[in-house]
């Protein structure tokens, strides 16, 4: 029988912020596929399997493509048609597209390239940890450390020029958090674009010791420039923002975990995949059926909308043992936080090294960083967001 969820996006349980919503879960207990009615009328899936997602992310009869994502979670769209991805923003494509977008990116974001980007990491990080302990608690996290590193690394890395990163990351923060009116939203991307279009004209007049003039040699147009910095951009800085914040909460609210963590550097690289996979912040993606489908048992047809349910899907019982409990030194690894297949996250390596230089150094500059309010009075970023997180994370400690 055919299981089927009325309700995305679902809350989170009161106390329980980094587990899917139990909506989800449960659905997941009924198997890895279920119906979803989306708000317009078209019946489309929801996957929440480990297995049966990693298999449409590998799966080209599924499409990325931006026009075919007629139908919204939550809103009715009505008639209007979706026009195609702008040039250069590549993850709403298919191939060729897609490859001749990521191509010339992806010798720019190997695992040697990020690495050797650590001393600086490292540099930025302890830059912001000594103007937390100046300053003393308690403190936002969520602004005194967990956005600016990320906006500082991804900012440089691209060739920002520091005095626009501030005006940057607010804009980014606009049209990303989830909360702000739609007049806001497409204010903060209409003014995001703008400055992009100036900056790719700036690295064009005069190229420096950066990604994006590395680029200016390529066949690639203005345009298609500024399309692929924004894409750069906001995953560089959100995703990874969120993951600092949310991950130190988590630490905080699994001591044990936290003091392992203290007590062994060698479990560093194991810890940062575990809070990966706990948390997804990237929780959820959609793809488009090109031609019927078979997926476990149920024909998907060709034009059906499929969502992604990636925090369910990397708590999969069938594919983690005691997937609701956060173990950082958990063996039984390959979560998908970071996605599958042609749409893999290019940045991933980057994001490892910030977070395995990040959560060490915070945590033991503040061998009794804490909450400074009650759990359940941290606010969240809601389930609208397309990144979850904290909207904020006020800490102390002892001086």
């Amino acid at each position: 029988m055919e299981y089927t969820v009325t309700t995305l996006p679902a809350a989170r349980q009161p106390g329980c912020p980094f587990d899917p919503p139990k909506e989800l879960i449960q659905a997941r207990e009924h198997g890895p596929i279920s119906r979803y009615p989306f708000p317009d009328g078209h019946q489309g899936w929801l996957i929440t399997g480990y297995d049966l997602l990693r298999s449409v992310l590998a799966d080209s009869r599924f499409s990325s493509r931006k026009e075919f994502m007629r139908h919204h979670p939550t809103i009715d769209f009505g008639e209007i048609e979706v026009p195609p991805a702008p040039p250069g923003e590549f993850l709403l494509m298919d191939e060729p597209q897609h490859g001749r977008y990521r191509k010339p990116l992806v010798g720019k974001f190997t695992v040697r390239r990020m690495r050797q980007l650590t001393e600086r990491v490292e540099q930025i990080t302890a830059d912001h940890l000594d103007a937390m302990e100046k300053a003393g608690p308690p403190t936002d996290l969520v602004t005194a450390f967990a956005k600016p590193v990320p906006a500082i690394v991804i900012c440089e890395l691209l060739g920002v020029p520091y005095e626009d990163r501030g005006s940057f990351q607010e804009h980014i923060d606009k049209f990303l958090g989830g909360e702000t009116s739609d007049e806001d939203m497409i204010a903060a991307y209409t003014a995001t674009q703008q400055y992009l279009a100036e900056l790719v004209a700036a690295k064009r007049a005069n190229p420096a010791d950066d990604v994006l003039s590395d680029l200016m040699d390529s066949d690639l147009t203005d345009e298609e420039l500024r399309g692929m910095s924004l894409i750069l951009l906001s995953a560089g800085f959100d995703t990874t923002a969120n993951m600092l914040a949310l991950g130190t909460f988590a630490l905080l609210r699994n001591p044990e975990q936290l003091a392992a963590l203290r007590a062994d550097p060698g479990l560093t690289d194991k810890a940062v995949e575990e809070l990966l996979r706990y948390l997804s912040v990237a929780k959820t993606f959609m793809r488009t059926a090109l031609e019927d489908v078979e997926l476990d048992g149920h024909t998907i047809k060709a034009g059906t909308m499929v969502i992604l349910s990636y925090n369910t899907a990397n708590r999969d019982p069938e594919r983690f043992a005691d997937p609701h409990v956060l173990d950082l030194g958990r063996q039984d690894g390959g979560h998908l936080a970071f996605g599958h297949g042609i749409h893999q996250c290019l940045g991933q390596q980057l994001a490892r090294v910030e977070m395995r230089v990040a959560f060490p150094a915070l945590v033991n500059r503040f061998p009794t960083l804490r909450l400074a309010v009650p759990a359940d009075e941290v606010p969240l970023r809601p389930e609208t967001a397309d990144i979850y997180g904290v909207k904020s994370l006020p800490v102390t400690w002892d001086v």
